[in-house]
C-alpha cells in the first residue's frame, strides 16, 4: 500500500521503504516547511515500526531536482515562534535519519541544494544521477548559518577537505566531481538511477538490522549526543540492554 502524502508518497519495494518527494508542481523544489517535516517524521515513523529487515531510500523522479532546501519565503513570512519550531523540526528529522533503525540511501535524481543536500548526507549512502544536477551548501550566500546539528550532519561526509571547501565557498559539485570526492558511493545514467538505488538499498537490508545500526551509531556519537539531548531515542543507547 502506497501512503500519499502532499509532498511525498511512501511505499515498500522489495522490502525498502522508498520515500519519493513529489512536491514539484508550479516550480516548487521539494522545499521543506514544517509541514513537510511533519511527513518526514511521518513516513520515519513508519519505517521505524515496520518489524522486519528494511531500508529507506529517499529519492524523486523530477527531471531536475531532488530538493533545494528551505523554502525561504515561506520561513521569511514566518513569525519568530512558528522559524523556532520550524528549525526544532528539521534538526529533529536530520537526528532521526542519522540514526536511523534501518539502513538510508539517497538517490540523487537532480539538484540537492542547502537542507536538501544536508537530508541527503544523513543518509548511510548516497547515489547520484551522473549527467545532472548538483549537490552544494550554499548557506554562506544566502546568509543562514548551520545550526550545531546541521553542522554534525554534514561532517559525517566522508571527505573533510571537500565539505570544508564547500561550506565555506558555497562551489556546487556535479555528480561526476561528487564520485571523484568521495561525497557519493556511485553515478548513474537518470534511467537506472532508481534501480541502482534499490539495488543498494536491499544489499544493506540483508545485514542484520539491529547490528548494523548499533554499528553505525556507534560512529556517529556526536549526533546519538544530539539525539540524548533533544530526547529522540536509536538503537545502542546507553540505556539500552546490548
Amino acid at each position: 500500500m502506497v501512503n500519499i502524502m502532499t509532498s511525498m508518497e511512501l511505499d515498500v519495494r522489495q522490502g525498502i521503504h522508498v520515500l519519493t518527494l513529489t512536491n514539484t508542481k508550479n516550480g516548487n523544489d521539494n522545499t521543506l516547511t514544517s509541514d513537510v517535516m511533519n511527513e518526514y517524521l511521518s513516513a520515519l515513523d513508519q519505517v521505524e515500526s515496520f518489524e522486519d529487515s528494511t531500508a529507506l531510500m529517499i529519492t524523486c523522479e523530477h527531471e531536475k531536482t531532488f530538493s533545494t532546501g528551505i523554502n525561504l519565503d515561506w520561513l521569511r513570512a514566518q513569525s519568530e515562534a512558528d522559524k523556532q519550531k520550524f528549525s526544532d523540526l528539521f534538526n529533529t528529522v536530520l537526528v532521526r535519519i542519522a540514526l536511523l533503525n534501518a539502513p538510508t540511501v539517497a538517490c540523487i535524481n537532480g539538484n540537492a541544494y542547502a537542507g536538501g543536500a544536508i537530508l541527503a548526507a544523513a543518509t548511510d549512502y548516497r547515489v547520484m544521477r551522473n549527467d545532472r544536477g548538483r549537490f552544494c551548501f550554499p548557506e554562506v550566500n544566502i546568509k543562514i548559518p548551520f545550526t550545531p546539528i546541521s553542522r554534525d550532519i554534514v561532517r559525517l561526509l566522508p571527505n573533510e577537505k571537500v565539505y570544508t571547501d564547500m561550506v565555506l565557498t558555497g562551489i556546487a559539485y556535479t555528480g561526476i566531481e561528487c564520485l571523484e570526492h568521495d561525497l557519493v558511493r556511485s553515478i548513474h545514467p537518470m534511467n537506472e538511477l532508481q534501480a541502482a538505488g534499490l539495488e543498494l538499498a536491499i544489499q544493506l537490508a540483508q545485514k542484520d538490522r539491529h547490528t548494523y545500526c548499533h554499528i553505525r551509531n556507534g560512529f556517529r556519537s556526536d549526533m546519538a549526543a544530539h539525539a540524548s539531548r533533544i530526547g529522540v531515542s536509536y538503537v545502542g543507547q546507553v540505556t539500552e540492554k546490548s
